[in-house]
């Protein structure tokens, strides 16, 4: 098959999954860099769940020796997923999502994908690849609260406590944050001074990650240790928008992360989903010092002149509620404590696992497909 008809193939193959590849000149490039034609044939048509070496092999007609090392390559490339159970190995094709913003920048090597990748990567983003997430209510990461910050603590859901959730995981591992890195190797963009090394990691996406040197395997206090040191740096702790099988905790900044960039940059409507928390502000013990407009990531927050303002600026933190995600960076480091994270009225539960996720996600496209063209 002619090459360039291969990597098209792939693309059609790719758009099966929930992540759409829309139309671009940097499509083909971005895929080409990414896998040899002799890969690319080897993909199309590998299914996006687990399947045996011995079903690949016979689907594919390639001895299963000689089809075991080509995966173990594509596995190291993040195109493929391993997984484990017992004696039992599986192996699926990778979405784009995760082939193409993920995999690629966990390693955090300056020399792989490379700064053209990147460069690549960055534009498509811009001009179409996230326009599909543009009306979804439901991102793929939500909120996770620093616990520190929560007014109340005993009203903590289970599935928004950090500490009690890293205590739970036998198999962690931390890698560069994807969004960051990529910023890093683009030479046209602007990148921040945050820490890379934050993204956690869990479970089967662990074990992969670690076996493939795409991450490495820590302990649950030295989790903690990086959730707290990201929350003085006034990272946003997000975890992946689903209650079981959780495999991800990021540590999001403003500039960098697909999301909030979809928001601040794009104009998306949100950026992470909100906790099912919000900032109060006690008027009367602000210092006025500004700190928390500072390090909101969303803008939520502003310093304006109030009689209740009783420092010698007369000014006090002023909340615009809505754009509120309820992350606390605000109120981690507000030195009156003078802010905190109140339970919202309305609680809002995420998606039982991945698969009701990704259910509901395919349902808001569909139906945001069928209003454009009505």
């Amino acid at each position: 098959m002619n090459p360039n008809r291969v990597y098209e193939s792939l693309v059609d193959w790719l758009r099966k999954s929930w992540w759409d590849l829309p139309e671009s000149d940097d499509l083909i490039p971005i895929i080409r860099s990414r896998c040899t034609p002799r890969e690319a044939e080897l993909m199309i048509g590998m299914p996006f769940s687990g399947r045996s070496l011995e079903d690949l092999s016979q689907a594919k007609g390639i001895d299963a020796h000689a089809l075991e090392a080509e995966l173990a390559v594509l596995c190291a490339k993040g195109l493929v997923f391993r997984s484990t159970r017992g004696t039992s190995v599986r192996y699926r094709l990778n979405d784009s999502y995760f082939s193409l913003l993920r995999a690629p920048f966990w390693a955090g090597r300056e020399d792989d994908p490379g700064s053209e990748f990147a460069n690549r990567i960055n534009r498509y983003f811009r001009t179409g690849l996230y326009d599909q997430y543009a009306e979804v209510p439901e991102k793929g990461l939500r909120v996770l609260p620093i616990n520190k910050t929560i007014e109340d603590p005993r009203q903590i859901l289970p599935y928004e406590d950090a500490i009690n959730f890293l205590a739970g995981q036998r198999e962690i591992c931390v890698a560069t944050c994807p969004c960051r890195h990529r910023k890093h190797l683009d030479p046209e963009a602007e990148s921040c001074t945050h820490s890379t090394e934050v993204c956690l990691h869990f479970g089967s996406l662990a074990r992969y990650m670690v076996d493939h040197d795409m991450g490495r395997p820590i302990d649950g206090d030295e989790a903690q240790e990086i959730l707290r040191e990201c929350a003085e740096e006034g990272l946003v702790h997000a975890i992946s928008n689903w209650v079981d099988g959780v495999d991800s905790i990021c540590n999001c900044c403003s500039c960098c992360c697909v999301f909030f960039e979809a928001y601040h940059v794009l104009k998306h409507s949100r950026s992470l989903d909100p906790s099912n928390y919000v900032v109060h502000v006690t008027t009367e013990t602000c210092q006025g010092c500004g700190l928390c407009v500072k390090r909101c990531p969303m803008n939520a927050l502003t310093l304006e002149s109030t009689p209740q303002a009783w420092n010698k600026k007369g000014k006090a933190a002023v909340l615009d509620a809505d754009a509120c995600i309820g992350c606390g960076v605000c109120a981690y480091k507000c030195p009156s404590e003078s802010l905190v994270l109140r339970r919202r009225e309305r609680i809002v539960d995420p998606p039982q696992n991945p698969r009701e996720y990704t259910m509901r996600y395919l349902a808001y496209r569909e139906e945001a497909e069928r209003k454009k063209d009505s």
